[in-house]
């Protein structure tokens, strides 16, 4: 077998603007080899390893999934993100050429019209139909195509009468992301790309962080006196797309829908008051956790958010951080490093690809204390 050469990622030089804090986007790269981004789940989902990196003293220590309930402290509260994944990959082909088409769901509208993203060759019109093919390869139902919003973005109608849901189950594949076999799902992506804690359709993507969790664990942290609560975040089409301006605070964040109901915050509120801890779960828990508490203290909220954390930020309500290792230049990376601290997370990377941690969506997990 032939030996695989281990490399550190090397950051590129830091750029700054005024107050020291970085800014060019080339400093959130580095470079990762191609065999450590996972891609398969873990049969045991708490067998995925759990770097440790500590602000307090700043160090990088190696653990388990199955051993957070020895991080964490009475009172603490684990905040997940309960938002489903919907089978939203689509494919398909032209009724009017035959040509291969292909396709990401993205939102429901309440007159029934979807927005899609297509991908297929030559130009698709408004009027064009495409007939959408079952995971066995059989025909479905037709899109028809009614409006072009640019860069591959339609708003389609189904020929089929139903809701979303029921539709896509019908049609849809997993929409793994592409760093992942290609984006083509196998029969073990319907369970294993979903968290146990999933309740909320509306994601085409899933909050990774949360599928290190079973439901022993969940247990084995009520059992530690860990209070466990929920928000929702619909992961988006965004958490896909790289930061491409040069400048990260010119970057556009994308929206996404999210909400914390008022029995959460109370949950929360009740944690702090008890001297608990806030425990985010993934960004996208994150960043429901500091849209809610924009104004200074957590309250219910529902609706869009386009917060994009990055320096200069204060952290108003998340104490400490479970995630996964990100994809270089992403919104997801620079949030990290602004939680955790610039050199601590660079140090934490480092760390992890030289013991070979596994990357990404199905990778292992990292804990910022």
């Amino acid at each position: 077998m032939r030996s695989v050469r281990r490399r550190r990622p090397r950051f590129r030089r830091q750029y700054v603007s005024v107050g020291g804090h970085v800014t060019d986007l080339s400093d959130y790269d580095y470079e990762l080899p191609g065999e450590l981004i996972a891609q398969r789940a873990l049969h045991n989902r708490t067998d995925a390893r759990m770097l440790v990196a500590s602000r307090h003293d700043q160090s990088v220590t190696h653990a388990h999934v199955r051993d957070l309930p020895g991080y964490l402290r009475p009172h603490d509260c684990l905040v997940l993100n309960d938002t489903r994944v919907v089978p939203a990959r689509l494919v398909g082909y032209r009724v009017a050429t035959g040509g291969r088409w292909s396709g990401l769901f993205l939102e429901a509208h309440p007159a029934g019209h979807w927005e899609v993203l297509c991908k297929t060759r030559g130009r698709l019109r408004p009027g064009e139909q495409i007939m959408l093919q079952d995971r066995q390869g059989q025909d479905a139902f037709c899109l028809t195509l009614i409006a072009d919003f640019g860069t591959g973005m339609w708003v389609a109608r189904p020929t089929r009468v139903g809701q979303a849901t029921e539709l896509l189950d019908a049609v849809g594949r997993v929409p793994l992301p592409p760093y992942i076999r290609g984006g083509v799902m196998e029969d073990h992506d319907v369970a294993q790309y979903q968290t146990v804690f999933a309740r909320r359709p509306g994601a085409v993507a899933a909050p990774t962080a949360g599928l290190h969790f079973t439901n022993e664990l969940l247990g084995h942290l009520v059992d530690a006196g860990i209070a466990i609560c929920c928000v929702t975040l619909h992961v988006g089409l965004g958490t896909f797309r790289p930061i491409t301006v040069s400048r990260v605070e010119d970057h556009q964040m994308h929206r996404e829908w999210g909400e914390i109901s008022e029995a959460t915050v109370r949950r929360i509120d009740t944690c702090r008051q008890a001297g608990g801890r806030v425990i985010a779960v993934g960004t996208t828990s994150v960043r429901v956790l500091e849209t809610a508490a924009r104004e200074g203290q957590l309250r219910a909220w529902q609706g869009e958010t386009d917060l994009f954390i990055r320096p200069p930020y204060t952290f108003r309500c998340v104490d400490a951080l479970l995630t996964n290792f990100h994809l270089p230049k992403s919104t997801l990376l620079v949030l990290v490093r602004t939680f955790g601290g610039d050199q601590l997370i660079r140090r934490a990377y480092t760390a992890a690809v030289s013991h070979r941690y596994r990357f990404f969506s199905y990778g292992d997990a990292m804990l910022v204390v």
